[in-house]
């Protein structure tokens, strides 16, 4: 924790109000280090794990950037990219209360559910989209939504997006929003293709960083398994995970995780 407050910071006054309410009077690192910055318009690089405070770091300055501003059906100006779903509902729980002490609305786009709550909240007039990719591209396909007056893009847990395979569809989805526009990019790492997002969207990016990069420690001993096909993959997870030791099995998919899970109990 650090002894700047908010309003030190910049944070406008109605905003600093909203935290306090809720017992936020003291920033994190990452908060201290990017708001001058994000709220002077700069782009901004925060790199920062999972759970540093990013969240406000980046929604802080995009309210107020935004405050006072009317929505346009199907035209928002504030745009915050996600991985997944619950990340997003995450993001936009910490965005509903200081948007709303600031004349604004925010709604939340995903998959996997019915797209028609998501279009009629967009038609009737939405000023900040918290987003994850695929859902958004479907709907800049349909032509439900338009990315041209976005002032400011967030992207969170980058990394995370490249490891899913989402650094596609972003780039195009950035490729969409006016060149002007102030982008946030806050990520753990910058290797597997975020760095390419970096170099191509941000203009004079600051970089903060709050946490130290670290290595595997060098006592860890890493295996790897050659497996010939799909059945013998199949009889070395359920060996892998036999046992009564306690095991960690990562899953690309949630009902990949599920279907699992009931194979093994």
């Amino acid at each position: 924790m650090t002894t700047q407050s908010f309003a030190d910071l910049g944070v406008p006054a109605p905003l600093v109000r909203v935290l306090a309410e809720r017992g936020i009077t003291e920033p994190f690192p990452i908060q201290s280090a990017t708001l001058p910055d994000a709220l002077a318009g700069r782009d901004v690089l925060g790199r920062g794990k999972t759970g540093s405070g990013k969240t406000l770091a980046f929604s802080l300055p995009l309210v107020a950037k935004l405050a006072g501003r009317r929505g346009r059906p199907s035209r928002p100006a504030g745009l915050v990219l996600a991985p997944t779903r619950e990340l997003a509902t995450q993001i936009t729980a910490v965005l509903q209360p200081m948007a709303a002490a600031s004349g604004l609305s925010v709604t939340t786009i995903f998959g996997g559910v019915s797209q028609s709550r998501q279009v009629s909240a967009l038609r009737s007039g939405v000023d900040i989209v918290v987003a994850c990719p695929g859902r958004l591209e479907d709907l800049m396909r349909q032509k439900v939504i338009s990315l041209d007056d976005v002032t400011t893009t967030v992207l969170d847990e980058a990394d995370h997006m490249a490891d899913l395979g989402f650094l596609p569809g972003v780039t195009r989805i950035l490729a969409a929003t006016p060149a002007g526009g102030q982008r946030l990019l806050f990520s753990a790492t910058l290797d597997n293709g975020v760095d390419k997002l970096v170099k191509r969207f941000l203009s004079n990016p600051v970089l903060h960083s709050v946490d130290e990069v670290t290595e595997a420690p060098a006592a860890m001993t890493h295996h790897v398994f050659h497996v010939g096909g799909v059945q013998q993959k199949k009889d070395l997870v359920h060996r892998l995970a036999s046992g009564t030791g306690r095991r960690i099995l990562f899953m690309r998919t949630k009902h990949q995780a599920r279907k699992l899970a009931k194979q093994l109990t």
